[in-house]
């Protein structure tokens, strides 16, 4: 046998021998892909329905439905918005338990009804002034326990030593039930109240209305700026030292933590140019930092795509160079481009640590009207109520995290959406 063919077959047998081993080792990494994927799907599946477990019961309410005499003894309609609103309440609900005299018990009756009662009984006849004399039937929250106990987050069966309610506590209110006055309907007040300092009237208007406002500032800052960056850098800048350190510093900005963007804020926009705390346009103009390096990014990988042959072609037929990319370039790269943005708007929209260090956590009862007014976003509204000690805001913060998860996933999709539609295969 010659020494070739002995090589070979040398070198046969050496594969026959290791091949069970390859396979074994194939097998292993195989098995060790579909393991990590199904841990990490379990702790996916674990994080959302524990949100969803906890969460859902925020997306309802319990209200409350009594008739209440507009007394104009009581409330003088020259005297409005002024008036003893809380006594018509009070009078109303306890002629629903007519064999309750003592006082302490009358008080207690009362707190069935959500401290914001009376303001919403307040508001409805400043608004009809005429409804003074009449009875009117009037639908409010009720206190954050009793929505707890008729969510059945507090149970009878708990000692009552151990529950925010007392027996007699629990009797009065199963007899609202059965006369039937209770109802739990699906909770608008998420979405159309601001913050509060009671659970069940605290809502995320004034936090989404804050996210938007700081959402459009960012965008109408990082949007031009970083497409302007990116053209320049990939079509028009030389290759020197000064364009490569422009480069690195670009990528590393990407990477850095929020957090330090928040102390550049807060030094920079409020410590020197004197711009309001807790502002949406701070908390844009500091996102819009975060966001421009990731737009640049996929700017940059966007233009690229695009043959270099559709600029020749440009050139070719008389263009100049700022007509070939402004009219042929960027227009082709702009799916991508359009999806690296939105992906980068979808990042800062769930930024929570630099918007903290510019105030935006400010307990603010009302919805902001521009971008100077003192707001709050998603993510620190969540942060606020995930640290409120009432058991109401527990709910209220994982309903919080879903609508924010669901902002997320429609801006996620969008993108998906526009890359599947607009791409272009070269």
């Amino acid at each position: 046998m010659s020494n070739r063919n002995r090589d070979i077959a040398f070198a046969a047998e050496a594969v026959a021998k290791s091949l069970p081993r390859r396979n074994r080792l194939q097998i292993a990494l195989k098995f060790a892909g579909v393991a990590s994927i199904l841990v990490a799907f379990s702790v996916l599946c674990l994080l959302v329905g524990s949100l969803v477990s906890n969460g859902y019961r925020a997306f309802t309410q319990t209200q409350l439905t009594i008739d209440v005499h507009v007394d104009p003894e009581v409330i003088d309609v020259e005297a409005l918005p002024r008036g003893n609103f809380k006594r018509l309440l009070q009078t109303s609900i306890l002629q629903l338990f007519p064999a309750v005299s003592a006082k302490v018990d009358q008080q207690k009756i009362y707190r069935i009804l959500s401290n914001g009662a009376q303001f919403s009984l307040r508001d409805r006849i400043v608004e009809d002034p005429t409804l003074i004399g009449t009875t009117i039937s009037l639908t409010v929250p009720a206190s954050d326990p009793y929505d707890q106990y008729n969510k059945g987050t507090i149970k009878r069966e708990t000692p009552e030593e151990n529950r925010r309610l007392s027996d007699r506590e629990i009797g009065w209110f199963d007899r609202l039930k059965e006369i039937g006055v209770v109802t739990k309907p699906f909770n608008t007040a998420l979405f159309t109240h601001s913050d509060s300092r009671f659970p069940e009237l605290a809502g995320l208007k004034g936090a989404m209305i804050g996210s938007f406002w700081a959402l459009l500032v960012c965008f109408l800052l990082s949007f031009p700026l970083g497409i302007g960056a990116a053209v320049y850098l990939e079509e028009f800048a030389p290759r020197n030292r000064f364009s490569n350190i422009i480069e690195v510093n670009i990528n590393n900005l990407a990477a850095v933590p929020s957090v330090v963007f928040g102390l550049l804020a807060l030094a920079v926009f409020i410590g020197w140019f004197g711009l309001p705390r807790s502002a949406p346009l701070v908390g844009g103009m500091t996102l819009a930092l975060m966001t421009m390096p990731t737009i640049i990014i996929a700017t940059r990988a966007a233009l690229k795509a695009v043959p270099r042959s559709i600029r020749e072609a440009a050139l070719a037929l008389g263009a100049s160079k700022h007509q070939a990319v402004l009219g042929q370039v960027v227009p082709l790269a702009m799916p991508g481009i359009l999806t690296g943005t939105i992906i980068g708007m979808a990042q800062a929209l769930g930024e929570t640590a630099p918007l903290l260090l510019i105030g935006m956590n400010a307990f603010v009862t009302s919805a902001p009207s521009s971008a100077i007014d003192s707001a709050t976003a998603l993510p620190t509204q969540i942060f606020i109520w995930a640290d409120s000690p009432e058991r109401g805001f527990v709910s209220r913060t994982s309903a919080a995290i879903l609508v924010l998860l669901g902002f997320l996933i429609t801006m996620n999709a969008v993108a998906i959406f526009l890359r599947n539609k607009f791409e272009r295969n070269w």
